[in-house]
């Protein structure tokens, strides 16, 4: 562990087909957090980034994806910035940086190098154009630009052969819109933002899926849940893939449905069964974007239950991970969590977890989702109440990165 705590955040990028391709990087100092100011909370030290790296190891912290991270104009200046491994991480200028001739010759010699370079919270402007011929990414913020301004920037720095980027997408709808104007990345929580819900509208497909959560979770026979696995090729596909993944640990391989219905048990079915249902709503697979994040948040819950002075044995760990893991489903099936929570047969602490961010598990999901967002502040006021240190979260977050990595490359 460094010597140095501090907070570790992962914003996800993704791309035209919603695969996440990469993680911009958000290192904060525990100490730094007490007493910076509003303007600078997002602005890490590159001590703190070159630490913490050097000490996990950038495959602990990506996994297989892009780091995208932010550096300040004493870090670019630096010789320390050539330590990072070029064929995985994105340099992003930040907004305070000013373009001079010093700063081009610096990027110009970082690209003959090999490194990738992108312009975070860019705002046009002609006179960039030095600038906007070495750098491969611009990022543009979306909620910041006037809506009917933002077709003319996009035009404009077309005219140099960059990626753009659409930063603070917080909607499916802010997603079209910017997909139709061009932009090939995208980063925001869009994806995990339930669309106008339409109550008892659950399509043929989804309907097949619930039912087969609600029987798992009602615990059903087995033959029962067979049939209706058989009722959706697609989901069984998907589970036999997912149990077949190095992560499930099995020393045999799964030929059959039932064969892996037996060999599972009810609790590791019902993990598995929730990731094959995240799975099979898109076809990259363990691409998707929702049974990434949902994925993660099941088992960093399972991990930080682990860590408490009273974990409470294997069955409430299984319950941290489906709390979880199913904190995503209303996004996934398009419906209210009520009326999901309504349909299962969920233990009371899961439940009020999922529909009220209440008792232990709900502390801890909402923790999460503090995580996901960055909001250090955030999980810094609730680590107390959890139970957690933040070197049990920093532990917990490189495992579950660890796990959700090889999950993904197995399939």
């Amino acid at each position: 562990m460094v010597g140095e705590k501090f907070f570790l955040g992962r914003q996800p990028i993704l791309n035209r087909a919603q695969q996440i391709v990469g993680f911009e990087l958000l290192f904060r100092s525990a100490e730094s957090l007490l007493e910076a100011s509003f303007l600078d909370t997002h602005v890490a030290s590159a001590s703190v980034i070159l630490n913490a790296l050097s000490d996990f190891g950038f495959q602990d912290v990506l996994g297989r994806h892009k780091g995208f991270f932010n550096v300040t104009h004493e870090m670019l200046m630096s010789d320390a910035v050539e330590l990072l491994p070029k064929e995985q991480v994105v340099i992003e200028l930040l907004e305070t940086i000013l373009v001079d001739a010093e700063v081009v010759e610096r990027c110009r010699a970082l690209k003959a190098l090999g490194f990738k370079l992108a312009l975070d919270d860019h705002v046009f402007s002609p006179d960039f154009g030095s600038i906007y011929q070495l750098v491969d990414i611009v990022k543009l913020d979306v909620l910041g630009i006037p809506p009917e301004e933002l077709p003319g920037i996009v035009a404009k720095l077309r005219a140099w052969p960059l990626t753009l980027l659409a930063e603070k997408v917080e909607s499916a709808q802010q997603y079209a819109v910017c997909a139709e104007l061009g932009f090939d990345l995208f980063q925001g929580y869009y994806f995990a933002r339930p669309v106008v819900l339409k109550q008892n509208k659950v399509d043929v497909g989804k309907l097949t899926m619930l039912q087969l959560m609600e029987q798992v979770m009602a615990e059903t026979e087995l033959s029962e849940i067979e049939e209706t696995f058989k009722q959706n090729p697609g989901l069984t596909y998907n589970l036999l893939r997912l149990v077949n993944s190095v992560a499930i640990g099995l020393r045999v391989r799964i030929k059959t449905l039932r064969h892996a219905l037996m060999v599972l048990g009810l609790e590791q079915l019902k993990r598995w069964i929730t990731l094959a249902l995240y799975a099979s709503n898109d076809s990259s697979g363990a691409q998707s974007p929702l049974l990434e994040i949902a994925a993660m948040r099941g088992k960093l819950l399972e991990l930080l239950v682990q860590s408490l002075p009273d974990p409470g044995g294997k069955e409430y760990s299984d319950r941290a991970f489906m709390a979880g893991i199913l904190s995503l489903i209303d996004v996934l099936f398009e419906v209210s969590m009520d009326e999901l929570v309504e349909k299962l047969n969920l233990v009371d602490d899961v439940r009020d977890a999922l529909l009220q961010r209440s008792g232990r598990l709900g502390s801890l999901l909402l923790l999460a989702e503090k995580l996901e967002l960055a909001d250090f502040a955030g999980v810094n006021e609730h680590l107390e109440e959890c139970g957690i240190s933040l070197d049990q979260l920093l532990a917990a977050q490189l495992e579950t990165i660890t796990w959700s990595d090889r999950l993904s490359a197995a399939l």
